[in-house]
């Protein structure tokens, strides 16, 4: 093999670095664009999402309707706008949620150790031998159509693996003489954990809960697109895509393809954004990413 270099090394070098920015960059113009789209067109725009015009069904993409209408004459960009934001307030309360629920169960598995810890890594293994969307399906199918029943489902299906990322940290943090320190002075193993070991992972307790909302938004869709989430009344990009079947049979592309450019698109862009953040947090990983 041809040995490599250092005028090649260091051009390699120049374009990862030249492409890590290009994304990250990309990534953070259409999250902030997404985020300006949700909180405000809503209330500068006074328009009714659910305002039905069979005139106007089915057009496709023009001046008046830039992403087209539905089979009952309304205007898609409001409602993808619309279901957006419902999709990802259900995704941002499901992740907050979940992130809460594994940081408490990482930390108290990696704080206290030995039986406790056992315990919680048997029932870590047992919720991750079932697959995310059919436990999800079975939460959901206990309750009504709503958007409390999703978010629920979406919580206990996505804490799994904060609970392993905080556990291992919390063990590495254990072995720092601060914490040997506080020990030996006569601290509890609970103000050990509070002082000491959460205030560690909190960075990467955050980061697993952006990396999480993609995950949950696309968990809402999958559920509703099913017809188990949220109501089929209620704009969300999996009830849009869901009530957009029809339609694609018919030939009539348009209400299937923007909703899903919506689940999409600003989705990968908040992952692209996360994973952004997950290099500044692991050194080793971000100087691999430069040679």
């Amino acid at each position: 093999m041809a040995e490599i270099t250092e005028p090649a090394w260091r051009a390699r070098g120049v374009r990862r670095r030249s492409t890590r920015t290009w994304r990250i960059r990309t990534s953070a113009v259409i999250t902030l664009a997404v985020g300006l789209a949700v909180l405000l067109v809503p209330p500068l725009v006074q328009l009714d999402e659910q305002a039905v015009d069979l005139a106007a069904k089915l057009q496709p993409p023009s001046l008046a309707h830039p992403f087209g209408t539905d089979d009952v004459g309304r205007d898609l960009l409001l409602r993808c706008v619309y279901g957006l934001r419902v999709s990802l307030l259900v995704g941002l309360v499901a992740a907050v949620v979940a992130t809460v629920i594994g940081t408490a169960v990482g930390a108290a598995a990696g704080a206290f150790g030995g039986r406790v810890d056992r315990l919680v890594m048997r029932l870590v293994d047992l919720f991750s031998s079932v697959p995310h969307l059919l436990l999800g399906i079975f939460i959901v199918a206990m309750f009504r159509p709503g958007v409390w029943p999703v978010v629920i489902s979406v919580a206990l299906t996505h804490w799994l693996s904060t609970a392993r990322i905080v556990r291992a940290e919390v063990l590495s943090l254990r072995a720092r003489p601060y914490v040997d320190a506080a020990i030996s002075g006569g601290a509890s193993r609970v103000r050990v954990a509070v002082r000491h070991l959460l205030p560690g992972v909190l960075p990467q307790a955050g980061l697993a809960a952006v990396l999480m909302v993609p995950h949950a938004v696309w968990h809402e869709s999958a559920l509703s697109f099913l017809g188990l989430g949220l109501p089929t009344h209620q704009a969300s990009l999996g009830t849009l895509v869901q009530s957009a079947r029809g339609s694609l049979l018919a030939g009539d592309w348009w209400p299937t393809l923007f909703p899903g450019l919506f689940i999409i698109v600003p989705t990968l862009a908040i992952a692209g954004l996360a994973g952004a953040w997950r290099e500044r947090l692991n050194p080793r990983r971000r100087s691999e990413l430069m040679l």
